[in-house]
Formats: structure tokens, sequence, C-alpha cells
């Protein structure tokens, strides 16, 4: 495999992350001369390029799937402090990874911020204006999609846009969740109109980058006002009421089109490409990835993809740091792989091309992996987990199997958004407030990569559980459930009342083990089904938001709760003149 990298060469030094994990403690962190610095357009482009990874290297590390998927129920993980409490439904203000994951998303923030601020105010006469329009639109894409998270994950956050003045003044109020969805949006808006159609190095964010998570945001927002463009009166306070705003479903689906009708983007012909060595990295699918270093000099804490050795169950599938041992796909997840009654194809179905990249389940055989001796087969190279399957998508071996990926840095990129999430935006969207569509193209070209049989029409339990198998692993799940309880709060958390979570599962009978891999049989173990249950707390409206961490709150007091809910006092932001209007951007 050759390396793709997205970086020119950066002078040592020009950034250097100060406190990483806590965004009230961020300094300024350009430490050459800043007026001397941004005099050329390749210096600018330096000075952008660490948003692509070392700024979310927080996230990546553990929020990435610990969140998106632990929270959904994709991952069960019952020895994992920083999954179990957020899978079990049992955080608290104290539980180990909310400080860190509120200030990995404000690390993205306040380095966006100072790059920013110091492309407007330092940048010479030598820099051209496309190129600084450019950097300073890759700084807002990556500003508004931190602010998504935050507004999806904590329902509010503090909005700010210098960096240098919260730190003198941190006791701010935070805003309501719609106010901080606007602001990522107008953020995503701008770099939609201002990045440019092919990426400057390969790897950087393009128009149709922008497009891709706007198709995201704008159905996010579509369930958070009632009707007609967000204007500070029409924000929806009805979470059961069922339908959505028509004007954002309708911008979702132009955004969506843009991508599909003039990227040249394409899905990769097989599901399992996504995931090999040789094409991971800014692959025809690609609209945003965070740009991992591979190679021993990648340190953990920097530009290393660290996330696969908590997911690496033994040492012969991850370098030398492997720890996601008892780290399984849900037996929730497993029965959407391998059981799924499908209500439009009237039987159940396994989907066996997802779940082979997805999960390592028994006797599933990877040649790329432990290639000296002729490949893995799982559960027999070494012996299976006994809790559960272990989780294969990021997996990819060692360094002896693909010369890539060292201790703790698997040397490949994170999907943050690709194409298929496209096609399945633009199908949620075209169904709108109706039941099912017929508008099934798109969601069929993904349907039928994996070898599955494609439909005549959709309900949202299809598109639901088309997104589940197909990202999973991928961090994305929880903010579909979030997405649906904005306007069907009630049914998401009878759901997540009625999924299997926190549960043990194995291979119900030891003769299975000489039976072919279809007649291989799993089931809940029984001995562990109460002791799971009696675990998991009951799902509450209060369960589809986190609470702020205790370390912020002793902080800035206005995160601190206001009633029994967790709930924190807001204030409603005060926006400017939109920058970019809809009409600029889907003329």
């Amino acid at each position: 495999m050759t390396k793709k990298y997205i970086f020119l060469p950066i002078v040592a030094g020009v950034m250097a992350l100060s406190s990483c994990s806590d965004f009230l403690d961020i300094e300024n962190t350009y430490q050459l001369n800043q007026e001397t610095f941004f005099d050329s357009d390749d210096a600018l482009l330096s000075a952008t390029a660490p948003l692509y990874n070392y700024v979310w290297y927080d996230f990546n590390d553990k929020f990435y799937y610990a969140m998106g998927d632990g929270r959904a129920n994709n991952i069960t993980a019952q020895y994992s402090d920083y999954i179990y409490p957020y899978t079990n439904l049992t955080e608290t203000s104290l539980s180990t990874g909310l400080e860190d994951a509120w200030g990995s998303l404000y690390s993205v923030v306040a380095q966006a911020n100072n790059t920013i601020n110091n492309i407007e105010k330092y940048s010479t006469s030598d820099v051209s204006e496309t190129t600084k329009i450019q950097c300073i639109a890759e700084a807002r894409f990556m500003r508004g999609l931190a602010y998504w998270y935050i507004a999806s994950l904590w329902g509010a956050g503090v909005i700010y846009d210098d960096t240098s003045e919260l730190v003198d003044n941190y006791v701010i109020p935070a805003s309501p969740c719609i106010d901080v969805m606007e602001y990522a949006l107008r953020d995503m808006e701008y770099a939609a109109y201002n990045l440019p159609v092919k990426p400057a190095n390969t790897g950087r964010v393009t128009t149709y980058s922008a497009y891709g998570m706007l198709s995201r945001m704008y159905l996010s927002m579509a369930g958070l006002t009632t009707s007609g463009i967000y204007d500070g009166t029409n924000a929806a306070t009805n979470f059961n009421r069922g339908t959505r705003n028509e004007y954002y479903l309708d911008l979702a689906k132009k955004a969506a089109l843009k991508v599909i009708d003039e990227s040249g983007l394409s899905l990769l012909p097989n599901y399992g490409d996504l995931f090999s060595v040789d094409d991971f990295d800014n692959n025809s699918e690609c609209l945003f990835q965070l740009q991992w270093m591979s190679g021993p000099t990648a340190t953990v804490g920097s530009c290393a993809n660290s996330m696969t050795r908590f997911l690496a169950w033994s040492t012969m599938v991850g370098d030398t740091n492997a720890w996601g041992g008892a780290t399984y796909c849900s037996w929730d997840l497993w029965l959407e792989f391998t059981g799924y009654a499908d209500a439009t194809l009237g039987t159940t179905v396994t989907d066996w091309t997802r779940r082979h990249h997805c999960v390592a389940s028994y006797q599933e055989y990877y040649e790329e992996m432990n290639v000296k001796n002729g490949g893995y087969t799982y559960g027999i190279t070494e012996t299976r987990a006994s809790q559960g399957a272990n989780i294969k998508k990021y997996v990819i071996g060692t360094n002896a199997d693909n010369g890539i990926s060292y201790v703790n840095n698997s040397g490949v990129n994170t999907y943050m958004m690709r194409l298929a999430e496209v096609y399945l935006n633009y199908t949620e969207a075209s169904m709108g407030n109706a039941t099912s569509t017929s508008d099934v193209t798109y969601f069929n070209m993904v349907r039928e990569r994996a070898g599955m049989s494609p439909k005549s029409s959709v309900t949202y339990e299809d598109l639901r559980h088309e997104r589940r198998v197909e990202f999973a692993f991928e961090g994305l799940y929880w903010y579909d459930c979030v997405r649906r309880a904005y306007y069907q709060q009630q049914e998401v958390i009878n759901y997540m009342n009625n999924q299997y979570r926190n549960a043990s599962y194995d291979i119900s009978d030891d003769t299975n083990e000489n039976t072919s891999l279809e007649n291989v049989v799993y089931e809940i173990s029984e001995n562990y089904t109460d002791a799971a249950s009696a675990s998991v707390a009951t799902a509450t409206a209060s369960s589809l938001t986190l609470p702020m961490s205790a370390a912020d709150q002793a902080k800035n007091p206005y995160l601190l709760p206001i009633d029994n809910d967790g709930n924190i006092s807001t204030e409603p932001y005060e926006f400017g003149e939109r920058e970019v209007s809809h009409s600029d951007l889907f003329n």
C-alpha cells in the first residue's frame, strides 16, 4: 500500500496542542512568530493541515465508537469504563470519558478559531485571496462538524469564535441545541460555498465534503424546527409530533443531490474494499476522513490512529497493544446481521457480507491477518471469545501482515463521511413525512453492494436497519437515534428500552464447533441475562443527551443542572446576517 498524505511539509512547532482535553484551558498554540509565518499559500495550507488529525486525536481514540456505537448499543464492553456507563444508560457527571469527550470537540473548535483568526489577521499580501478563503473554509468545516456533535450529544453548547477571549472569560452561558445546530450549519454552508471542487491536496475537504455534511445536518435541523428557515421563533417544542420541517428536508435532499450528481464519487464495488489496507485511505467513496500518519514516528497523542488498539482482540491481529478482547458486537446488533426479520421482503435474512467485515464471528476466515501462516480463522486460529463476537472493522492485522501498522497506530484513516451515507440521507429526505418512499435507487445501490436483495419501496424501519448494518462501528448510529428523537421521542425511548443492552452471548452448543458456518447458532447466555438487565437503567427523555462533566461544571457554573433531568440554563445566541444564503448554495 502506498500511503497518501494530505500534508505539505510543516514547519516544526507551528501547531503544538496544549491541553487537548480541556477547552477551557486552551492557549493560542502557534509557537512561531504569527506576524511572519502566514506569508505564502503553502504556509496557510500547512497551518490548516493539523485540523485533519491532531485536533481530532482524543475524539478518535475512544469517543468515536464509545458514543456513536456504544451508546447506541452496537457495542457491549462490560469492563471498559469509557463504554459501559453509556451503553447501560448509567453515566453521571463523574463518568470516565465525559470531560475528555467535551474537551476533544472543543479542541477542534479552539484550534479552528485560532486558524481562522490568525489567517485573517496575519496573512501577508503574498497570500492569494483564493487560498485564504479556502483555508478559512476548511477551518469552518471542522468547527461546524464539531458543533454538530456537541449539539447532538449534549443538547447545548458554548458558542464562541475567539479562543483567546474565552480563556480570559470562560464563565459564559451555553446556547440551546437549536442555536448550536444553526451555528454548525452556517459554518458548513460557508464551507460548501467556498471550498474547491477538487481537493488542494489528497485528503483535504472539498465543496462536496461540505454538501455531504449538510445533507446530514439539515436532517437534524428538520427535526428541531417546525416550518421554514430557522429564525429564532420556530423551534420545535413537541418532540412527539411525528413530522419534520419540510423546508430542511428539501434542503437535505438538494445537498445530497449536489454530491450525487456533481462530485464524481462512486461506491467502491465491494463492501470489503472499504476496510482493506489497499483501499482504506481517500478512496472514491470518501467525502471526509481523518488523515492519520503511518509509521513508527506517528506517536500517540498526535497524528497516529490509536483507535484500533481498543478493538483488536489479540496480538495476532493488532501490534503489541490489543485491548479489545472483551469489546464485542452487541447481541442486539448481532441479531440485525444474522436474524433480521425483513418485513418488506417477508423473510428473515442474514447480512453475510457486512457481518463478515464488521464482526469477527466463529469460523470466519480473514486472509489479510496472520498472513505468514496462511490467514486467520476466528475461533480456530486462537480460542474464540466467550461472551460475544469481536469487532473486525478497523482491525487490519499486524505490521508483519500489512507493513503499515505499528504499536498504537493502525496507520489507516478514520471514516467521518462516505458516499453511502449521502445515498441514505437522500432516501430519508425523499421519504420526508411519508411512511415510505419508492425513490429507492440510491438505497438499493448501497444494499446491493453488500449482496442484499433490492427493495421496491422503503419504510423508515428499512432505512434504520440499513444505516445500522452499513455503518456499524463507524460512530454514526447513536446520532441516527438522536435525530429521530427530535420528532419521535417516545418511539426512540421505547426502542432503547427494548434493546438487549449489556448482554453476553456465546455459541449455544459446543458441538456446533464441528458444523458449517451457516449452522453455528449464537444465543444469550442464560446465566448472564438477569445480571445484564439489572445493570441497565431505564431510558427516559434525559437519556437522549449527556450530562456535563463535573470538572467542566466546576469551571463554568452555567453548566450545572437546574432540574432533576440534568437540564442546564441556556441563552439564545445572537446571530448576524447570513453570509451564505440557501439560494447561493442551490441555484
